[in-house]
């Protein structure tokens, strides 16, 4: 098959995660992908935000911003005609973005079936957290895309339920979860080793990998580590970087326990694995309610022992003392009283990691278990195989 891949993804950061291990799973069934999408990302390093296009939505005026954000459909739109006129591909695969409606232009206009993946409902995310000066048009485009493409692609259930109440006929929505890598993440790990190598023997390893953010309240984990009848040896790892590292660090320099938090900054990809393998429990502490968080897929394929809260996108993947331990999370305690009764007890520790690497192989929560169900959407909306 040959599938034509749209994205206008700029930074490269979890979204580029998924967007690579998606091409590289369609290309390893043995189809030619072929990718139009902003060409400044295949050159930024890992980490890196949306460069120029980042520093225009901080300095110009929303609606300007928002109007080049269409705009830029037009654009899209003449590249993935010349990629039609030059490749002949059977389909189409967009990843979606607000303000942009050029891939239901291109299948109408050429016929291609179109799947659209739909990893979070952008218009209520940025009206909530940045504001929309466009707001007619910012839902228009959503909907314009949501109810164009054949097969809508939402990563939960929950954000199904979304799609579905803009207008979206319920047999045209497919939930496929993010995936994993098993080459990357998959193998055998030796929690033992890891930990030497990071300077950590002897430490009870509570880790978190990604953006740290305010919301995510690790300076809890930071405060249960302090507590003066707390084990010595409990140590709080974070795999990443971002605006809340300041408040952990504080944090730790106030309670005297600097040395037992470690914040490592932004790593390349092709090292987590190595970080992940040194933690005895992998904390989720908060997630938006329709995510599909990549790094909770990865603390599964790793087999570790997960913290999650208890809510509906979570527990689509998790039960609670079979893979991982959930708590309330409205309750202001749960988090920590978790972390506390999961480090308390050893036991359930290795029962919960044991299910967590069960999980991949009864969900099939691969990158190319992923491919395969797309392919198979391809199918049969009439693409040729």
């Amino acid at each position: 098959m040959k599938i034509l891949y749209h994205h206008r993804t700029r930074s490269k950061d979890g979204q580029f995660v998924h967007i690579s291990e998606m091409i590289a799973a369609l290309r390893g069934l043995g189809h030619e992908v072929i990718v139009v999408a902003p060409p400044a990302m295949e050159h930024e390093r890992f980490g890196a935000d949306a460069g120029m296009v980042a520093t225009l939505k901080r300095c110009l005026p929303r609606f300007v911003y928002e109007l080049m954000e269409f705009a830029y459909a037009f654009v899209a739109y003449r590249r993935l005609r010349q990629a039609v006129l030059t490749h002949r591909p059977d389909c189409l695969y967009e990843r979606y973005n607000l303000f942009l409606p050029a891939g239901v232009w291109l299948k109408r206009r050429y016929g291609l079936p179109m799947l659209l993946e739909v990893n979070s409902p952008l218009f209520d995310e940025r009206d909530k957290y940045e504001g929309i000066a466009l707001a007619r048009l910012a839902r228009w485009s959503e909907r314009y895309a949501w109810r164009g493409a054949d097969y809508v692609l939402p990563v939960t259930g929950v954000l199904a339920q979304r799609v579905e109440e803009a207008g979206v006929p319920r047999e045209k929505i497919a939930v496929i979860a993010n995936g994993i890598n098993r080459a990357h993440f998959g193998g055998a790990t030796d929690t033992e080793s890891a930990k030497r190598k990071l300077g950590l023997e002897g430490r009870l390893v509570l880790g978190f990998t990604g953006f740290i953010r305010d919301w995510h309240g690790l300076e809890r984990v930071v405060e249960l580590i302090a507590q003066p009848n707390t084990d010595v040896t409990r140590h709080l790892l974070i795999v990443g970087d971002g605006p809340a590292r300041v408040t952990v660090e504080r944090k730790a320099a106030e309670l005297g326990v600097t040395d037992r938090v470690t914040v490592t900054g932004i790593i390349d990809r092709e090292r987590v694995p190595d970080y992940v393998a040194a933690f005895d429990v992998a904390l989720q502490p908060a997630v938006v309610p329709y995510a599909s968080p990549l790094k909770l897929i990865e603390y599964l394929a790793m087999g570790r022992a997960i913290v999650a809260p208890a809510q509906p996108n979570i527990m689509e993947l998790l039960q609670d003392g079979a893979n991982a331990v959930l708590f309330e999370p409205a309750a202001p305690q749960a988090f920590a009283a978790a972390i506390d009764r999961v480090t308390r007890d050893a036991g359930l520790r290795e029962r919960i990691a044991a299910g967590a690497r069960r999980t991949i192989d009864t969900l099939n929560l691969t990158w190319e278990g992923n491919a395969r169900r797309v392919t198979d959407l391809f199918s049969r909306l009439g693409a040729k195989i």
